[in-house]
């Protein structure tokens, strides 16, 4: 089967960097599925990975997590799919990716895909949707439909993770929400996407939330620079509120003793773990993503489709890969057909 992946870490401008490849094709077993892949999105996620971890010597390495295909068969247990539903999912891991034209998942993470979203508009959705969902309900606990009279900072809202949770926590919750964007274009974007209101992240959050006279946020999502924004935050941030993250940031970049004297909670989220450590609630992400498909087909949700790339190869991943690294990206990159 062709597939695109890499057999060293190499920076983005190496034509090296992704290969154009043939590999075996997978064969599913247990609850697993094998899915014959439309449509794939590209995630910071694939470049850490890409940069950070190297194959043994010889063997390639498939990024990829975003999904949107169609199941051509299932493995002996698997009671959830059947051949030719079209489904949707972001994968595992610690598992080959997807970028891939058959590709082998855990039904358990798999939902339908909504009806009325193409393949590459779906193929956007899938992990940024789940990493929102889970930080927003289940690490900063907001309540379903509540939050009345607190704000929810998000803190770069046009990436991703931001395009969506900024819908979820508009359209599922009562919580004022507040986006960040330091362009023209990308605060636009968010205030389409139903943000009250945008502030500048080029600038000190803190001081922004003074000026446009804001209530201190009671919940924040920190998903990207959190280390440059750490000390604002815990400025800003109302007593007894709750912080979470998904970046990256340098140990010594946080300071954590700067939330005590409010008796702030730090959360993070990690949209793997539950594949990553086959929780008992894993099948959680199978109804997440039968919801989200849900709420996209009634038009509470739209897709975070930023830019389509064109199709999956070596050469459109090398351009993916780079301009989410440039931290300028919209929304999501997707790519789809081999």
């Amino acid at each position: 089967m062709k597939a695109v992946g890499y057999r060293n870490s190499l920076p983005i401008d190496d034509p090296d960097a992704l290969l154009d490849l043939e590999l075996p094709a997978p064969s599913p077993a247990g609850r697993e599925l094998l899915v014959e892949v439309k449509a794939i999105a590209v995630n910071p996620v694939d470049t850490k990975v890409r940069r950070g971890v190297a194959p043994p010597d010889g063997e390639a390495k498939v990024l990829g997590w975003d999904v949107v295909g169609t199941v051509r068969a299932a493995g002996p247990d698997a009671r959830l799919f059947k051949p030719g539903d079209r489904v949707w999912y972001a994968g595992a891991i610690d598992r080959p990716g997807a970028n891939a034209e058959l590709h082998v998942v855990d039904e358990r993470i798999v939902a339908l895909a909504p009806r009325t979203l193409g393949d590459a508009e779906a193929a956007a959705l899938p992990l940024t949707a789940i990493t929102a969902w889970e930080l927003l309900f289940d690490r900063l606990g907001v309540p379903r439909g509540g939050g009345q009279g607190d704000t929810l900072l998000v803190v770069g809202a046009a990436g991703g993770v931001g395009s969506i949770l900024v819908q979820l926590a508009r359209r599922l919750t009562a919580l004022t929400v507040v986006g960040t964007a330091s362009r023209t274009e990308t605060a636009e974007w968010v205030r389409e996407l139903g943000a009250h209101h945008v502030v500048d992240h080029a600038k000190p959050l803190d001081a922004e939330f003074e000026r446009h006279g804001l209530e201190a946020p009671r919940y924040i999502a920190s998903l990207t620079q959190t280390g440059q924004h750490f000390e604002a935050l815990a400025t800003l941030v109302a007593p007894q509120g709750r912080i979470g993250l998904i970046d990256d940031p340098a140990t010594d970049a946080i300071d954590i003793g700067k939330l005590k004297r409010k008796s702030v909670s730090l959360h993070w989220e990690f949209m793997f773990t539950r594949s990553l450590f086959q929780t008992a609630d894993i099948a959680a992400q199978h109804a997440l993503l039968d919801e989200v498909a849900r709420r996209v087909d009634d038009g509470t949700l739209r897709s975070t489709l930023g830019e389509h790339y064109g199709t999956i190869n070596a050469a459109n991943l090398r351009r993916a890969h780079a301009h989410v690294e440039s931290g300028k990206a919209r929304g999501k990159i997707v790519l789809e057909g081999f």
